[in-house]
């Protein structure tokens, strides 16, 4: 009997990994669920951005959203589990690099983002998932005891923003958000196998590009309510 459970742990022990099981199946997933939250990134910036055209501009899109629940939740689902999936694997490649990682470290590359950006994707990320979910409960359910009604978005913006410790914190939250874009972006097309050194520097500085748009775009809004530009 020992015999047997012996022969089955090895067998076990040989049984091939599954592709999600290597370090490469984790970068492909993550380059994935990535790329889901990039596009919902610019989407939901292209929403917001609609503030500038006035109040009934931004109002109408929040009705908008809430017109069909269903479309509404299924988005919310998908994005959900982009996130934890997102998540959980970047959890997941740490502890390889970390524990199974090669002794002798990689040549450095010229073309690689700077270790600065790279450094803060570990800590900004779970910043950035705490400010998600303040977001939420100010902006969606309007459970945080700052200005709130239903679909009033524009006021909800504002009557928040005006706030200067709540424009703060959305200010240093998507500055974290821009760097983590940055390295983002240029880690996914690394996962998916585009790398050419030609190709690389225009990734690099579309990369910086889009992360600095996106920053400006949504650091924007608070600063414009703040200094009563938007009221």
């Amino acid at each position: 009997m020992l015999f047997a459970q012996v022969r089955r742990r090895e067998a076990h022990s040989r049984r091939p990994l599954t592709c999600y099981q290597t370090s490469v199946g984790k970068k492909f997933v993550m380059a994935v669920s990535g790329g889901i939250l990039y596009l919902y990134i610019l989407g939901h910036l292209a929403g917001n951005l609609l503030i500038y055209g006035g109040r009934d501009a931004l109002n109408n899109y929040a009705h908008l959203l809430h017109a069909r629940p269903p479309l509404l939740w299924t988005a919310r689902i998908v994005l959900l589990a982009a996130v934890g999936v997102h998540i959980v694997t970047s959890i997941q490649l740490w502890w390889l690099n970390k524990h199974v990682a090669r002794p002798i470290g990689y040549v450095r590359k010229k073309d690689v983002p700077p270790a600065y950006a790279s450094g803060t994707m570990m800590w900004s990320g779970p910043i950035i998932a705490f400010f998600v979910i303040f977001h939420v409960l100010h902006l969606t359910t309007g459970s945080v005891g700052l200005p709130f009604r239903e679909l009033g978005a524009y006021g909800n913006v504002v009557g928040g923003f005006r706030i200067a410790w709540v424009g703060a914190i959305y200010v240093v939250a998507m500055s974290l958000l821009s760097m983590h874009l940055y390295h983002g972006f240029w880690s996914l097309f690394q996962s998916l196998g585009v790398s050419h050194p030609p190709l690389n520097r225009r990734l690099k500085y579309i990369a910086h590009g889009l992360a600095i748009a996106i920053g400006a775009g949504f650091i924007s809004i608070p600063i414009m309510v703040l200094t009563g530009v938007i009221r």
